[in-house]
């Protein structure tokens, strides 16, 4: 139990947003920030203002959420490309995205990578490097890397002084070795019930439970979840009811 007189633990509640579900409303009532489809793997100018607006409404922090250029295949496709085209896309999605916040008077403050292009920069330290850099040319300061690996994101963004924010996931699996499962896997994605418990996991303890049993150590800043899983709305209502109950405070670090 926290004491009464002790501040409360503030954790971020995070759902990926702009990515052609219809429930993004729904889901911002919930959440203390969201990162926005800037094309690469999804959304257009109307999506991005859209979500912006539904942002400011709601006031939950804007960032960005690029990716590989793979709308065929939702970003899931691995793309074996140059460090500075990595370096060139990237910034092009962040650019778009910051032009539209700008005419819609919303201060974009976070980068979450998206897709296959997380799972690379996190192990790959080129593709890594690319996408810091990147952040950096377009003067965003925190970047959001997965709790619970060993990352490379994680060390370029500090080599440039970013600001890093760990994020766990309440509603995809993760392997023993905290890693979470790629898209193919029948576990990937959870259900309801798991999901919430996950995210609890993680939001109180910091652990959650591999698909396999075992217990992994995820540190999280941020919590994730998918803004276009059918049960999103019914998860981040009963995530944010259940973490205030447990004497969480939801909210971001952006000034």
């Amino acid at each position: 139990m926290f004491s009464k007189t002790a501040p409360s633990p503030v954790l971020d509640l995070n759902a990926d947003l702009g990515e052609g579900g219809f429930q993004d409303e729904a889901v911002l009532r919930h959440v203390s920030s969201a990162s926005i489809a800037c094309g690469g793997h999804a959304g257009d100018a109307a999506t991005m203002r859209e979500s912006l607006r539904l942002c400011a409404m709601y006031g939950v922090e804007a960032g960005a959420h690029p990716s590989f250029p793979d709308r065929a295949n939702f970003g899931q496709q691995a793309m074996n490309l140059p460090a500075v085209e990595v370096m060139a896309l990237v910034r092009e999605q962040l650019e778009q995205l910051k032009e539209i916040a700008d005419e819609v008077g919303v201060t974009l403050c976070h980068v979450k990578l998206h897709g296959m292009l997380a799972t690379v920069a996190t192990q790959q330290p080129t593709v890594a490097r690319a996408v810091a850099q990147a952040v950096h040319a377009a003067e965003l300061h925190r970047v959001y890397v997965r709790a619970g690996t060993d990352c490379e994101l994680r060390r370029e963004v500090s080599a440039l002084g970013l600001e890093v924010v760990a994020e766990g996931f309440a509603d995809r699996g993760y392997a023993a070795d905290g890693t979470l499962l790629p898209d193919p896997h029948p576990q990937a994605i959870l259900p309801y019930e798991r999901s919430l418990a996950q995210g609890l996991d993680i939001g109180l303890r910091g652990t959650a439970r591999a698909v396999t049993g075992e217990l992994v150590s995820i540190p999280a800043q941020s919590l994730g979840v998918h803004a276009h899983l059918p049960e999103a709305p019914r998860l981040v209502r009963d995530l944010s009811a259940a973490l205030r109950q447990a004497g969480i405070r939801l909210g971001t670090s952006c000034a």
